[in-house]
């Protein structure tokens, strides 16, 4: 019997939502200080707005819903994937306020690909934005790289059991400190020191190329948050394209990979345990798909000549391989030279790269190193008991910061989750093609909304249709929870439409 939500549930779901909401209206004092800073004056008041919204919204419901109890794992859940809902409209308010999106629908498909760090994007004349909207477009990617619910466990929750359960619900199961607070401080500071970092390396090539100090500063600001954070965005339409320097597209291809790799193993690389990144079963299975897939896209294009040259092979071929692979979605070639250019060989390459991901408790989407690695393992152990005599002991283990046996639960868990990814991708691939594109487009399409990358072969654009547009908003927000919290937000529903008293 299914027992329908009490009153307390909403409260608790509406008190812990109205915090999220503050903090994201806090956020938008940002694009504000960068929009008085560049002399925008009608960018200052689309944020002023988004804000104020935001603010009273969440203001709202901390006061009508106040409790003083921690949240169980279902309210965390629920929490969790309804944060990344209310998240989406309202951080499309300033972006639809601009008069640079067709639609509040389209605003919101992009806010939801900022947050998902996904990358598609809907914008219009996105060359002429100002700098206060694209900073946010940025801002948001960098917030949902390290957790809408980091920001809030880090600065407005107190209560570590609550805060650990929608630490679990945004798809992050592994602790680096002992308290799940101190982690998520830890999180912000290794994004805050690779930001320096990242920001300076960027500005610094972008100045030797050209571009004037202020400029060079901002897009290499926005470059490295959607770098690190696997996201996609770019400042300029064509992506990394616009800046023809293969500095610069050494300097992001090294930010990409940092922003695969798990938080917990940059912990242990801080702390001196270099052995860890050539021993941790994520980077092992990282390296070697990355190998064995770039030669299958370097055999497709070597059929079709489209790279003839070794140095256009990397940028253009090897480029692209990383970028999805890491769920980034940067580009250095145009959205319709994918189906015209790149033979299916290269182009099913690109689609394994990113349906397989980067690494779990980082910032990447997809099925990620972890399960796949898994998964390996556990049939390996099953092969060696077909072919190994009876008596024998089989023992199958993983390193991932240390020693692990590959158990029954462990493996059918990383399976459930690879089967379920595998059926969101197929599932927008049906939704492209009854819209009339073609299984390989559509596929490439769907996988690269569900997975979080943001690489488009074309079929992403302002007029393509609303049904397609809501089918990628879904699978790019279920795709970022790993959807345990999807699962639990559709059962409260239904428990609440049929559910007993």
């Amino acid at each position: 019997m299914i027992l329908r939500p009490r009153l307390e549930d909403v409260k608790a779901i509406g008190y812990y939502l109205g915090r999220i909401i503050l903090a994201l209206g806090l956020a938008m004092l940002v694009p504000i200080i960068i929009g008085m800073s560049a002399g925008e004056i009608n960018p200052i008041f689309d944020f002023l707005i988004g804000a104020e919204i935001s603010l009273v919204f969440g203001l709202i419901l901390i006061k009508l819903c106040f409790v003083e109890k921690d949240l169980s794992w279902m309210q965390g859940m629920i929490v969790v994937s309804l944060s990344w809902l209310v998240a989406m409209l309202l951080g499309a308010i300033p972006l639809y306020l601009s008069g640079h999106w067709k639609s509040y629908l389209d605003a919101c498909f992009d806010s939801m690909s900022g947050f998902a760090t996904t990358g598609l994007v809907l914008a219009q004349d996105l060359d002429h934005l100002s700098y206060a909207h694209n900073f946010w477009r940025h801002l948001i990617m960098f917030l949902g790289g390290q957790g809408i619910v980091i920001v809030a466990i880090s600065f407005f929750v107190r209560g570590a059991s609550g805060a650990f359960r929608m630490y679990v619900g945004e798809a992050r199961d592994e602790r680096i400190l002992p308290n799940v607070i101190s982690t998520s401080r830890f999180i912000w500071l290794v994004s805050a020191v690779y930001f320096v970092l990242g920001t300076l390396s960027l500005s610094i090539v972008a100045m030797l190329n050209g571009i004037k100090p202020f400029n060079a500063l901002f897009h290499g600001a926005c470059i490295f948050m959607t770098a690190f954070d696997t996201g996609g965005f770019s400042p300029q339409s064509q992506s990394i394209l616009y800046y023809h320097s293969l500095p610069f597209e050494i300097v992001t291809i090294v930010i990409m990979i940092l922003g695969a790799l798990n938080f917990r193993l940059h912990y242990h690389l801080w702390a001196g345990n270099r052995r860890e990144i050539f021993k941790n079963i994520e980077t092992r299975t990282f390296f070697a798909t990355v190998l064995i897939i770039f030669g299958v896209v370097a055999f497709g294009l070597m059929q079709v000549g489209s790279y003839p040259k070794a140095a256009l092979l990397f940028r253009k071929g090897f480029y692209q391989l990383i970028s999805g692979h890491s769920g980034t979605g940067f580009m250095t070639i145009y959205a319709a030279q994918f189906a015209n250019e790149w033979s299916q060989i290269a182009l099913v390459g690109m689609i394994c790269a990113m349906a397989l991901g980067g690494a779990v408790c980082s910032t990447t989407g997809a099925i990620k190193m972890l399960r796949i690695g898994i998964v390996f393992k556990a049939l390996k152990e099953d092969l060696k008991r077909i072919i190994m005599p009876e008596r024998a002991v089989i023992i199958e283990k993983f390193h991932h910061i240390k020693e692990t046996f590959v158990e029954d639960k462990i493996a059918r868990s990383a399976l459930l989750i690879t089967l379920a990814y595998l059926g969101l991708y197929f599932l927008g691939t049906i939704v492209g093609m009854l819209f009339g594109h073609s299984f390989a487009n559509a596929l490439f399409e769907s996988t690269s909304a569900a997975a979080n990358v943001g690489l488009s072969c074309g079929i992403t654009g302002v007029n393509m249709p609303a049904a397609l547009k809501f089918t990628y908003i879904f699978q790019m927000w279920a795709g970022r929870l790993e959807f345990m919290s999807v699962f639990v937000l559709i059962g409260f529903i239904v428990a609440a439409i049929k559910g007993k008293k």
